[in-house]
């Protein structure tokens, strides 16, 4: 209830000259901004069987159309934290704006699945920006603690339920009209942003100035697409095969000279001493398996639904929803969990549930019901993944200095994207093998290949069902911080991987 002291202060807030006056409008604007990057994520999940189709994309390469987009915003965002710091995060917020709709057109317009590659990478880099400048410009923006704690609101709910958006839209679109338009629907999104943002936003910059730390950069990002880039070949070669081993080796290189870059460098991209803290530590390696575990669980259940199961991609979105509930159910049930449990206990059950839920995935048959198999293990991931995510962003701030309060903050998001990067393509290459497999043992036929699709499928949940079960038990070895008050801007920044 409202009361008097609140409305008080409400006004004293709104009366006071120090606040930004155009902070309501900033406000609008960002969560616009972040409603289009949450529906770009949703939208080409259900879109990616469509597209694949009319490109001619092969079983193998599928997956880079999800994992080109989050290589490079998982890469990139450390760096594009820092930029938008320097130059200005108004001005990079519009730049971000105005190329991630250069690249959906790109992209909606792709004649080729190399063009349509580059326009997703394009896209997860401009997303790499725009996503620390815009939290950093709320931040600036809202100093007040209650209007700041609803800002922070308006930005959670808008990235948790604008996955049930986009999944419904990404259905719409390509059923009605094109899967094209899961990208070119971004344009006019971006671009009316931009102009708002240009009116509206109010400058901020970091005045000290460290560096880039580009070695960084470029050393992770490189080590990660080798690495995307080898369980790719490993689907196509063989585990074994020269191109395989090859980059499996030129990815240990490659994050092992990030290692050394960073204990080195003045001022590292991602300082060493966030990571050992073993609370810290836990979290991040959690939320990296989580993320392992979740992006491909989406690949492989929209072609469920779509080749098995015969979805049309509207009805697809919609089988979705539930899951995207879930996850916001299980994020509200973990805010009351942790003050009382503390975060040890809400991410081991948070996981446990995940694993539960996706083992129970393994049961899926060609003419499974939705509503006594598919749905109750949907709500069991989802509310799984629901209270792991705010106790893993909670874990992540505890002991953090304000210095490295940001770069904690964006691990938690960088750690899940660069878990779903190598997810996808692991778990893709894993039932690509399996169905195979099967197809070797059982023939070709075309019962053989339904069955064999399925044996690909239920093999592909079981491998992430473990993962999730290894993330329960590192967390479980790892996490040892005590009962802590949910901190909400760290509830808010761990963003669902959706």
């Amino acid at each position: 209830m409202t009361t008097t002291l609140d409305l008080e202060r409400t006004t004293e807030a709104a009366q006071d000259p120090t606040l930004d006056p155009k902070r309501f409008r900033a406000l609008a604007v960002i969560a616009v901004a972040q409603l289009m990057v949450v529906l770009d994520a949703a939208v080409v999940i259900i879109a990616l069987p469509s597209a694949q189709r009319s490109l001619h994309i092969s079983t193998a390469n599928r997956q880079w159309m999800l994992t080109a987009y989050t290589l490079a915003f998982a890469g990139l965002l450390l760096l594009g934290g820092r930029i938008a710091d320097y130059m200005g995060r108004k001005r990079m917020f519009i730049i971000s704006l105005i190329g991630f709709a250069a690249a959906s057109a790109l992209g909606g317009l792709a004649q080729d699945s190399a063009m349509l590659f580059g326009a997703r990478a394009l896209q997860g880099a401009f997303a790499a920006v725009m996503a620390p400048a815009a939290l950093s410009l709320l931040t600036v923006a809202f100093t007040e603690p209650k209007e700041r704690a609803r800002a922070f609101g308006v930005y959670g709910a808008i990235s948790g339920g604008g996955a049930a958006i986009g999944l419904i839209l990404g259905g719409a679109l390509t059923q009605y009209a094109s899967w094209r338009w899961t990208l070119l629907i971004n344009v006019p999104i971006a671009i009316v942003a931009a102009i708002a943002a240009f009116r509206f936003v109010t400058e901020s910059r970091n005045p000290t100035r460290h560096g880039y730390d580009i070695p960084g950069a470029v050393t992770v990002t490189g080590g990660l697409l080798a690495l995307v880039y080898a369980f790719t070949e490993a689907g196509v070669d063989g585990w074994s095969s020269t191109p395989t081993l090859s980059l499996f080796a030129a990815a240990a290189v490659l994050l092992t000279a990030f290692i050394l870059v960073e204990q080195r460098v003045a001022h590292p991209l991602l300082p060493l001493r966030i990571i050992l803290e073993r609370n810290r530590g836990g979290s991040f390696l959690a939320s990296l398996l989580v993320g392992t575990a979740m992006l491909g669980t989406f690949l492989s259940l929209t072609y469920y639904f779509q080749g098995t199961l015969h979805y049309s991609a509207m009805k697809s979105g919609l089988a979705f929803v539930p899951f995207s509930l879930g996850v916001i159910c299980g994020a509200t049930v973990a805010s009351q969990l942790l003050p009382r449990f503390g975060p040890r206990f809400v991410i081991l059950l948070g996981l446990v549930l995940g694993a539960i839920g996706l083992a129970w995935f393994t049961f899926l048959g060609v003419h499974t019901s939705y509503a006594s198999l598919v749905l109750p293990a949907e709500v069991i991931v989802s509310a799984g993944m629901g209270l792991s995510f705010v106790a893993l962003s909670s874990t992540s701030l505890i002991g953090v200095t304000p210095a490295d309060a940001g770069v904690a903050s964006a691990l938690v998001n960088t750690t899940q994207q660069a878990g779903s990067t190598m997810g996808a393509a692991l778990i893709n290459t894993i039932a690509v093998g399996a169905t195979a497999s099967y197809l070797a043992v059982h023939g070709h036929s075309a019962t053989a290949q339904v069955a064999g699709s399925i044996h690909g499928y239920t093999t592909a949940f079981l491998f992430s069902a473990i993962v999730l079960a290894v993330a329960a038990v590192s967390a479980f070895a790892l996490i040892r911080a005590p009962k802590v008050a949910v901190d909400e801007e760290a509830e808010l920044l761990a963003v669902p991987v959706i």
